[in-house]
């Protein structure tokens, strides 16, 4: 898949009617986007190649799964989804690249379990229902069967992946609490802006694969995201909570991306919160970041930059990427986190130094 211009991306997106009062993201002396050469650099391009190689021949299993065996939060539905798409962001799916298998093999794997579940269409692990990260795990599945359901050569794989794709994204939707919200379980409940986020992303992607989404579903969703903005432009975990931290907040920008807001005071505010923690070659992280926050903000902050291009990405990216390049184990060359493991940080890091590459249609623009 070729990259497009942003503002072709724009217009598309605007006419995909995502939301109310989409608009294109200008700037004054927008010197638009570098180039990928200038910015996936011979060091970045090796260190992204060993780290598709370890997902690949040291963590994927059998079954599709991607897992660290010390960890129980790996193998899920959610990471072995965010290593696939780190595998798709450099070129690899099922009728090309080097990995290809591998990543049809993780499809294989996200479908079964959403077949296997107690909750039919649930794209969970089913030994991990109770887990706050069940929702968070079919949030990503539902994403990445977006991305990948079209590149299967197959017709009957291709219609095999775009059925769960339309039934789980049927699931999300009854999800969806009163107040626009998602929170841990595929039943409207309690609801939080995080896993919003994760349904919404989904949402759009899905839609962008032609799936039916109701425009009321994206329109709460952005209401509740809107209701968790303070005043400092950054977002509080829950509507009528207090307090804003970066990786949320990022998350929360993105949200409101997917929806196809690409201006107004609540993306300018937003991007100036967010502003505050771009990376510094002396500091490895922003102050507020918790460790196992890391990843999970970054990957939404990088791609909140590249959605706003200009001078938000031409400076946040070089950046991140120095800190990245500096985070890696260096005696295996990939990246760890201490509570999700090698599999989801070498997978979130590799999606952020790939996002150049502009291969997947939810990182296009």
């Amino acid at each position: 898949m070729s990259p497009i211009s942003r503002r072709s991306f724009l217009r598309s997106s605007a006419a995909l009617g995502m939301g109310a009062g989409v608009a294109l993201i200008t700037h004054a002396a927008d010197p638009g986007p570098k180039s990928t050469d200038d910015l996936v650099t011979p060091d970045t391009q090796a260190a992204i190649d060993a780290g598709l190689a370890y997902l690949v021949t040291r963590l994927q299993g059998p079954d599709g799964s991607f897992s660290d065996a010390r960890n129980a939060n790996s193998g899920n539905t959610g990471i072995t989804s965010l290593a696939a798409l780190a595998l798709m962001c450099g070129g690899h799916h099922p009728s090309r690249g080097k990995y290809g298998k591998a990543v049809a093999k993780a499809a294989e794997y996200v479908i079964t379990s959403g077949r296997r579940n107690k909750t039919p269409n649930y794209l969970a692990n089913a030994d991990q229902l109770d887990s706050h990260t069940s929702m968070y795990q079919h949030g990503f599945s539902a994403l990445f069967l977006a991305e990948v359901h079209g590149t299967f050569p197959e017709v009957d794989r291709r219609g095999r992946t775009r059925d769960m794709l339309e039934k789980s994204i049927a699931l999300t939707v009854k999800a969806q609490n009163q107040r626009g919200g998602w929170r841990y379980t595929p039943t409207p409940g309690m609801d939080d802006v995080s896993v919003t986020v994760a349904q919404l992303m989904a949402l759009r992607a899905a839609k962008n694969a032609g799936v039916y989404v109701d425009k009321a579903v994206v329109d709460k969703a952005v209401e509740y995201i809107k209701a968790c903005q303070g005043r400092d432009g950054g977002f509080a975990y829950i509507k009528d909570q207090l307090g804003s931290l970066f990786p949320r907040s990022a998350a929360a920008v993105v949200g409101l991306y997917s929806a196809g807001i690409y201006d107004g005071e609540a993306i300018r505010s937003g991007l100036a919160y967010l502003n505050q923690f771009r990376p510094r070659a002396n500091r490895l992280g922003p102050p507020d970041i918790r460790p196992e926050h890391y990843y999970y903000g970054h990957y939404y902050a990088a791609l909140a930059m590249w959605t706003a291009g200009g001078n938000y990405w031409n400076d946040w990216f070089p950046a991140i990427r120095t800190e990245l390049l500096l985070r890696r184990e260096q005696a295996s060359g990939v990246w760890d986190d201490r509570i999700f493991g090698t599999a989801y940080a070498t997978a979130m890091a590799c999606i952020i130094l790939q996002l150049p590459n502009n291969y997947l249609p939810i990182m296009q623009k």
